[in-house]
Parts: C-alpha cells; structure tokens; sequence
C-alpha cells in the first residue's frame, strides 16, 4: 500500500519539530507500506472491480504491524468523560512517555458518518487530555471506488478539516489525516473477502506475518521435541 499524503488538520506547540511526533509518523507509514495484497507479494494490488473488494482484513495488516513491530497497544476504550460513557474502542494507540499521554490511530472502514465520529473521537480525546494527538487513515477517491459500498474516504471528508482545525485545543497537539491508494490493478486477482475473513484465510497480509508464522513453527517443533523426550525410556 503506498501514502499519498498526509494532511495534519491541526498542529500546535510546533509539535512537528518533535521528535516522539517525526517518530510516530515513520511508524505510522512503515505500517502502510507493510500491507501486501495477495499475501506473499511485495506490493498492495487490487483487483479493480466497483465495491467488490472488502476493507476489514486491510485494517487487521496495517495493525498488526503497528502492534507487532512497533509495540503498539490496540482496541483501547477512550474514555470522554468522568462518567462511564466512552467513545468506544481506538483502532491503536502509543504512550508517549515524554508527555505522559497516548497517540492514536484509526483506520476508516465504515461511511463518511464513521469517518466523522473517528475524529471527533480524536478531538474529544485531545480536549479532555487523554491524547496529545492522532490519526485517522483513508483511502484516496481512487481506490475508494473498488471497495465496499460508500466508504469514508479523503476526497469526502477534506472540506470538513476546517471544522476540527478551529476548536479551542491545548497549546500543544496534532490531529493527522493520511490518504493511501493500492499500488496496482489487476482483474486476475481475488476480490478481498468483505468482512474479517480475509486475514483468517491468509489472503491479506503485512510483511512482518512470516516472521511470526515462523516463531509459532519454531515453538510447535521445540514442543514435540520436548514431548518425544518425556517418552523415551530412562
């Protein structure tokens, strides 16, 4: 999967200067281009037909990475108030030791009223001190048209960054949003399953998997090799 760009909607404190901020940005991207479509290929090809492909198993590789390479936390409640009310689960997030908040990140998969509440997820996070920043990640008009019926994406949300840029935020925070786009058209190959079958098949993947397929292989051998032990005779 390649970037296309990223737009920060919102940057204070010159947190672009900064290190922790340059730091998640390179992961961030890392995580994009990890994702390969067919599994085992070195770039992201779609097979370009209208709605036909699925999005949840592009989500499942790109946070995968984000949490296997570079150790980031996934599925974590956002809470956006003192009371018990949340805003649900953020796709990943990453503790920023040096500003004692969280990072985090979305990846759109639904229509354009989930991409709306992915960043007034992020802003009401900034707002009430939970986060120091965020993300939200969407495919571009280009490849918006070969996935699941209206999908959030960069073109439909754009003229809305004003809105979010203008809250009253704290002197220091960001708000990102990055715009991806396959690398290659190809009508030979399989449509990506709609819903989270995709990365239970193997069909999708990113480029770290076969590292952990490998460890499990590993630990499976050494566990009948240590099972073949505790049967042979003393």
């Amino acid at each position: 999967m390649q970037l296309k760009r990223r737009v920060d909607i919102l940057q204070r404190g010159r947190v672009g200067n900064h290190v922790w901020f340059k730091t998640v940005c390179g992961e961030i991207e890392t995580a994009i281009s990890s994702v390969i479509y067919p599994a085992g290929a070195s770039i992201f090809t779609i097979n370009p037909k209208k709605k036909g492909n699925g999005v949840l198993p592009i989500k499942s590789a790109f946070i995968v990475c984000l949490n296997e390479k570079f150790g980031w936390n996934t599925e974590v409640p956002l809470p956006i108030s003192s009371s018990e009310a949340n805003a649900g689960p953020v796709d990943a997030v990453k503790m920023i030791p040096t500003k004692g908040k969280r990072f985090a990140v979305e990846w759109e998969t639904g229509n354009i009223s989930s991409t709306h509440r992915a960043l007034n997820k992020i802003a009401l996070g900034i707002l009430n001190g939970q986060l120091i920043g965020g993300a939200l990640v969407l495919p571009s008009r280009n490849l918006y048209k070969w996935l699941t019926d209206r999908i959030g994406n960069f073109q439909e949300i754009e003229p809305y960054f004003p809105v979010w840029a203008k809250l009253d935020y704290p002197l220091e925070c960001v708000i990102s949003v990055y715009e991806i786009e396959h690398d290659a058209e190809d009508v030979s190959v399989p449509l990506i399953p709609k819903g989270s079958d995709g990365m239970a098949k193997g069909l999708i993947s990113s480029r770290i998997l076969p590292r952990r397929k490998t460890s499990l292989a590993l630990r499976r051998g050494r566990s009948k090799t240590a099972k073949a032990a505790r049967k042979r005779p003393r």
